[in-house]
């Protein structure tokens, strides 16, 4: 009776140590975490802090003024915001005589752009060509994948699309940056790779030259970035020579 005790506490025993093992296991754990995650960077959403607001309205009236016809606007970042600032001088060598509207906002990731999408940043502008550059801020630490982010620029290509049925759409590469190799290029290099597939080389189209903004060595310059992420006014010549073939055509 004794050992028939002893057998039955040491089975009950088990069994509470296996279910025990059985509910803590880290891939079940995984398992829920993914399938509860939300992908942030389809979700639209406005700009908390009031900086980017305020730049924001600049670009959203900017929309408003210019309705109707024009030759080329920009979406992106503050690395197309910066068109107005270190890249004032190319722009009005490459743009001057064109009708171009910058749509840059400092900070900005996918969602942000989707945002502004859905609150007129599109609305009633009808250029012939659109330049877009998006994603690099999604990128920082481990707020998106690279698949999430990958499929925020799809998002924003896809409401252009829907938008300006009309407008032609040059898909830029997202831009290396950092010094030197970093986890960080790498992830945009697989985003990369992966966005060129958006192009079907009639409406949309995309073309990468992020290799013409580094150096033999693969470090990048501050001649070129000064912060190694922001480009110099020689970083926004490379920009606009690279495009520019493509964009005649898209314009003419």
């Amino acid at each position: 009776m004794k050992k028939y005790a002893l057998f039955l506490l040491l089975t009950i025993a088990a069994l509470t140590a296996s279910n025990g093992q059985t509910v803590a296991t880290p891939s079940t754990d995984n398992a829920a975490a993914s399938a509860t995650r939300t992908n942030t960077a389809i979700v639209p959403v406005q700009r908390p802090d009031q900086g980017a607001r305020a730049r924001t309205t600049v670009v959203l009236q900017r929309a408003k003024d210019n309705q109707g016809a024009c030759d080329i606007v920009f979406i992106g970042d503050s690395i197309t915001h910066g068109w107005e600032n270190a890249g004032r001088n190319v722009w009005n060598k490459y743009y001057g005589s064109r009708k171009c509207l910058n749509f840059g906002v400092g900070g900005d990731r996918t969602q942000h752009v989707l945002w502004r999408f859905e609150n007129g940043q599109l609305d009633g502008v009808k250029p012939k060509a659109a330049v877009l550059m998006i994603g690099t801020n999604n990128s920082n630490r481990e707020d998106n994948t690279e698949g999430e982010i990958l499929e925020g620029v799809q998002t924003i290509v896809k409401q252009m699309r829907d938008r300006m049925p009309d407008t032609k759409i040059l898909v830029l590469g997202i831009f290396p940056r950092g010094e030197k190799f970093t986890p960080q290029r790498g992830k945009i290099l697989q985003v990369n790779q992966a966005l060129a597939r958006v192009a079907d080389d009639k409406n949309v189209f995309y073309l990468d030259f992020g290799s013409e903004l580094v150096q033999d060595d693969g470090s990048i310059s501050r001649d070129v970035m000064p912060d190694f992420l922001h480009l110099s006014e020689r970083g926004y010549e490379i920009w606009a020579q690279a495009i520019e073939p493509k964009l005649a055509e898209l314009v003419k």
